[in-house]
């Protein structure tokens, strides 16, 4: 998980959440090869984990089994919004995906292109995509069975007005997204929608109301492919997280029935600096378990037009890490290859 900009290791279990006598509280251990820089973000792919410095300069590819790094695509030109997931494709060549967006004047679409950096042959692909659709800064990309997918809203006026109830596609064999499949509840904007993965098999939606009560759900899939997926709720509880679930982050233990979510508070006022990080496990039977993992930072500064924008390390938390024996392979890019697309 993420905690601070840096990487550490959680573990905790869960045997003991309906006995309060035999809970064991998580223990919290950072990983040290990442004493000498910070870490933004943090994607995971079959025992390879995809790293995003904070200062976003530079991408890292780690294998925590093998302890072998491999840094790339250095240079200056990701921003906040890009958004990445790792991949690999049908002949096991592992990839980085990069989303960009650049935003229009007031009326325009946002134009979305985006990068494949292809670990193998090291090649940096660049594309553009003619989409209806765009994917928020702050949602996480999941690999799924050779597919990265996305939370994603889809333009429903000509004005830029969004209609946020769906998921993406994107192949890493093809190197083309996908078709919009839709979620199985309905959405307002300001819901909170999270999207995690079941044991490298399934795909898992949280979704927090804001209506009154802030109802909270989470379903899996029963089937997905590119052009077709299929839903059943996992669980329901009629009260949600009270500021929203700022950590972006949970997954699901089928086996134990329960579900286990990263929670961080709300921004309080102006002499705030850090957040409260909770571990809140959530049981199909409705027993209800939060735990206290301590603070967290959350630094603010001025923007351009007077507003406060906000620099969070949101973590990752996945309900089991398979050791992968992947060798990486440290090069530098060859170069890019432009191309357009209509998707």
């Amino acid at each position: 998980m993420m905690k601070d900009f840096r990487v550490c290791s959680m573990k905790f279990d869960l045997q003991g959440i309906q006995n309060e006598a035999d809970f064991v509280d998580p223990s919290i251990k950072q990983v040290s090869v990442f004493d000498q820089v910070e870490i933004s973000q943090i994607f995971q792919c079959e025992g390879l984990l995809l790293c995003v410095t904070r200062d976003k300069s530079r991408l890292l590819v780690w294998n925590p089994y093998l302890g072998q790094m491999n840094w790339t695509q250095q240079g200056n030109n990701f921003s906040n919004i890009d958004k990445y997931a790792l991949g690999y494709d049908k002949n096991r060549n592992h990839k980085i995906l990069r989303i960009f967006s650049e935003r229009g004047s007031y009326g325009e679409k946002i134009v979305l292109g985006y990068e494949i950096f292809d670990l193998s042959s090291n090649t940096l692909k660049v594309r553009n995509v003619n989409a209806d659709w765009n994917i928020d800064y702050y949602q996480r990309g999941v690999y799924l069975k050779g597919h990265a997918y996305f939370l994603a809203k889809k333009e429903d006026t000509g004005i830029g007005e969004y209609d946020n109830g769906y998921i993406i596609s994107f192949n890493f064999t093809t190197e083309r997204f996908g078709k919009l499949l839709p979620l199985p509840f309905e959405t307002k904007i300001s819901d909170e929608l999270v999207l995690s993965c079941v044991r490298e098999e399934q795909l898992a939606a949280l979704h927090q109301s804001s209506a009154v009560g802030q109802a909270l759900e989470i379903w899996v899939t029963n089937k997905i492919d590119p052009c077709e997926v299929s839903w059943s709720k996992f669980l329901r509880i009629t009260y949600g997280f009270r500021d929203g679930n700022l950590a972006g982050s949970f997954f699901v233990d089928e086996e134990r029935r329960v579900a286990v979510v990263v929670d961080q508070e709300d921004y309080k006022g102006p002499n705030v600096n850090r957040h409260n990080q909770k571990v809140h496990i959530i049981g199909q039977d409705g027993c209800f378990k939060s735990v206290y993992i301590g603070e967290v930072r959350y630094l603010g500064k001025r923007g351009r037009f007077g507003y406060m924008t906000y620099d969070i390390c949101r973590p990752l938390v996945c309900s089991s890490f398979v050791p992968s024996s992947v060798s990486l392979q440290t090069k530098q890019p060859r170069g890019k290859l432009e191309e357009s697309e209509t998707n």
